[in-house]
């Protein structure tokens, strides 16, 4: 079935920036403190060595939790390489790594953790006495008319405008060959990497982060801003909350700030960006993987060109 602007991907860890917006809402409406301990939003803690985390932690991959590899709880560890398991709420999920070691003192390092975003997804779900899914329809979804995204399905349905998911074996031209992927389960990551939807819809959510009636200006740049560790530098990703923010060159217009995620899932690719300066929101997805990821977010630079050599035309018009 050929692709329209209604076919929705798999977004990979672009969920994390959709969580970071819920967290940036609820953090506006005093819901949630970024620097009070996690243990203040749970009746009881999954893991009484999770006392010392933030959401701020969380939210910047500050806060010692490992990624899926290094999981030492074992039995999470299979259940994330079988892909099998069904989780209905973001505290069930926490099963599949609750048992599992920090790998640093919270706040002192940086490491990539989707794990951190399934636990801040908990948080939020605690701190507002509602399942997951609904603080993120409340405060993301229905404010972005994001009427396109959910929980993705264990594989691609045509019939419901969801891409098919493809594997590549590797070689390109003639050689190359793609088959579909398996049916997976990505509940357990839902809050970090299991969210389906379309570039229309992540567009929309880049331009209703530069609503100051949704997020007021000090919220924004609290968000957008990167984060330090105890030791008063800035992460090595510049990773801010929910978040990757840095400088980025765009052809014949120069270096901008770019705010920015980008997502790999099975059989899919996605990359938002924001460019505030020019008021730009562009998304991009694909349902494969590339060898390398940039070879396909790069045609967001193209696009972003384009716009911005558009306005600068009816500005001097």
């Amino acid at each position: 079935m050929p692709v329209s602007t209604e076919t929705r991907f798999r977004i990979g860890s672009t969920s994390k920036a959709l969580t970071g917006t819920a967290l940036a809402r609820l953090v506006q409406n005093g819901r949630v403190d970024l620097d009070k301990s996690i243990a203040n939003y749970f009746e009881v803690m999954p893991n009484s060595g999770w006392a010392d985390i933030t959401p701020r932690q969380l939210a910047a991959h500050m806060s010692g939790l490992p990624h899926y590899k290094n999981n030492s709880d074992w039995l999470g560890l299979y259940k994330t390489l079988a892909l099998r398991s069904h989780y209905e709420s973001m505290y069930q999920a926490l099963g599949v790594f609750d048992d599992s070691e920090l790998l640093y003192k919270p706040g002192t390092e940086f490491y990539y953790s989707s794990f951190g975003t399934v636990l801040l997804g908990a948080v939020l779900a605690e701190a507002e006495g509602q399942n997951y899914l609904e603080v993120m329809s409340r405060e993301v979804f229905r404010p972005a008319s994001m009427k396109n995204t959910e929980a993705s399905p264990v594989n691609g349905d045509p019939t419901r405008n969801i891409a098919r998911f493809y594997k590549s074996n590797g070689l390109s031209g003639e050689e190359l060959r793609l088959r579909e992927w398996r049916p997976v389960d990505l509940s357990h990551r839902l809050p970090g990497g299991g969210f389906i939807s379309t570039p229309s819809d992540l567009v929309k959510l880049g331009a209703l982060y530069l609503d100051d009636r949704y997020l007021s200006p000090e919220t924004r740049e609290i968000f957008w801003t990167p984060q330090k560790l105890a030791n008063g530098d800035v992460n090595e990703q510049n990773y801010a909350l929910g978040w990757r923010v840095r400088e980025m060159e765009i052809s014949e217009v120069g270096f901008l700030r770019v705010v920015n995620h980008g997502g790999v899932s099975r059989g899919s690719q996605s990359w938002l960006m924001i460019i505030p300066e020019y008021k730009l929101s562009i998304a991009v997805n694909i349902n494969r993987k590339t060898k390398v990821f940039w070879d396909f977010g790069n045609v967001s630079m193209d696009i972003a060109a384009a716009f911005i050599r558009q306005q600068e035309k009816l500005v001097c018009k």
